[in-house]
């Protein structure tokens, strides 16, 4: 290969045309551990992911329903208990005494809730009908039934009469609107949080970083969602885990970033950050594919990311971006190593990324057909 011209910038990735070569598929199984993964997580996401694994693992599907039935039976959630149960195929007998007398007691709940409301709306007293509205927010989010918790969390904005009480109406909101992956709920109740005047709180800050980044990842736009992740504190620790852990931030953080970012933002916004130095801690696989893409070891680095990939598969945020994410950093990777080159060798860069010579040439000719890579063979 030889170039035509100067090299291109890393900025120039997102127009090239995405191909299906290498990383489109992984046929490695999980080896996730179901226990550890799970117990990072608080609240509905234990069951949505562990929902998930069971949807898209043959291996775990199984031991992921078991948990999950067991984990949903420690709340008011018979629609979902309901759910997991018809989808095992019989393999779990649905307990329909248990289905039974919990609704019955949240029907009960439900009256005394909408009663003390009322109670409190004649009274008059702001504090009192917040709290109402906050108590019903949280009884139907715990139910599984966000749609009607996002209107109760709504209502208490009226009620709100200090800057706290702001925050939490909207991080009650984009929590259930995370639930429901209705971002643009998100991204308007975290703009509406961070305008909070008085607020300083870095927890809540890092919070807020995360569901932004969130809703950015989820519209596959992965430049501004490293940035946010990668802005998030360490202060964060388990603080945000019903929706996302610190291991979650590392390895978003770091995979949009090895996807979207050149190679100084690489250095200055990720390698020299130390604070997200403390997140990559928690994900020694992400932190060594981050420094061997620096370091130019490529063939290491792609063998981090194809072995994590089954995992990745498994991970709600991630599962619709792992191919596009990895075929971005792959293509990087090729750009990066021609960069210092008028001429290259295919059998020494074959070498360098673990691949076939003729496989590798069908996938630069792509980049050069694409105008990404100015060389000609």
């Amino acid at each position: 290969f030889w170039w035509d011209s100067v090299p291109p910038s890393g900025g120039q990735l997102a127009e090239h045309q995405r191909h299906d070569t290498f990383m489109s598929g992984s046929s490695a199984a999980s080896q996730l551990d179901l226990e550890t993964y799970i117990n990072t997580y608080a609240g509905f996401t234990r069951l949505r992911r562990l929902q998930f694994v069971a949807e898209f693992s043959e291996s775990l599907r199984h031991e992921a329903l078991r948990m999950a039935i067991d984990e949903v039976r420690r709340t008011q959630n018979t629609t979902l208990y309901s759910e997991l149960v018809a989808s095992s195929n019989g393999a779990f007998a649905r307990d329909d005494a248990w289905v039974e007398a919990i609704d019955k007691k949240a029907s009960q709940m439900l009256e005394k809730l909408e009663a003390d409301l009322t109670t409190h709306k004649t009274s008059l007293v702001k504090e009192s009908i917040r709290m109402g509205h906050n108590d019903l927010g949280n009884f139907h989010s715990d139910r599984g039934d966000f749609g009607t918790a996002l209107k109760c969390y709504v209502r208490t904005r009226d009620y709100c009469t200090t800057s706290k009480h702001t925050v939490t109406m909207c991080l009650n909101v984009i929590k259930v609107s995370i639930h429901m992956n209705n971002y643009t709920h998100v991204s308007n109740y975290v703009t509406k949080a961070e305008s909070t005047p008085d607020i300083s709180d870095p927890i809540l800050t890092a919070q807020l970083r995360v569901a932004s980044a969130l809703g950015h990842l989820d519209a596959k736009k992965y430049k501004l969602a490293a940035r946010k992740f990668l802005e998030t504190n360490a202060e964060l620790g388990s603080a945000f885990n019903e929706i996302a852990s610190a291991q979650d931030v590392a390895l978003y953080g770091g995979l949009c970033a090895l996807a979207a970012f050149d190679r100084q933002e690489l250095k200055t916004k990720l390698i020299e950050n130390t604070g997200f130095r403390t997140f990559l801690e928690l994900f020694p696989e992400v932190r060594e594919l981050v420094h061997d893409f620096y370091g130019s070891r490529y063939a290491s680095c792609l063998q981090y990311l194809e072995k994590l990939k089954p995992d990745l598969q498994l991970d709600i945020h991630l599962r619709d971006h792992v191919n596009a994410l990895y075929e971005d950093i792959r293509s990087k990777a090729l750009i990066q190593y021609f960069s210092p080159f008028v001429s290259v060798d295919m059998t020494r860069m074959a070498a360098a990324f673990n691949a076939e010579v003729m496989e590798l040439e069908k996938e630069l000719a792509k980049l050069i057909m694409a105008g990404v890579i100015p060389a000609r063979i």
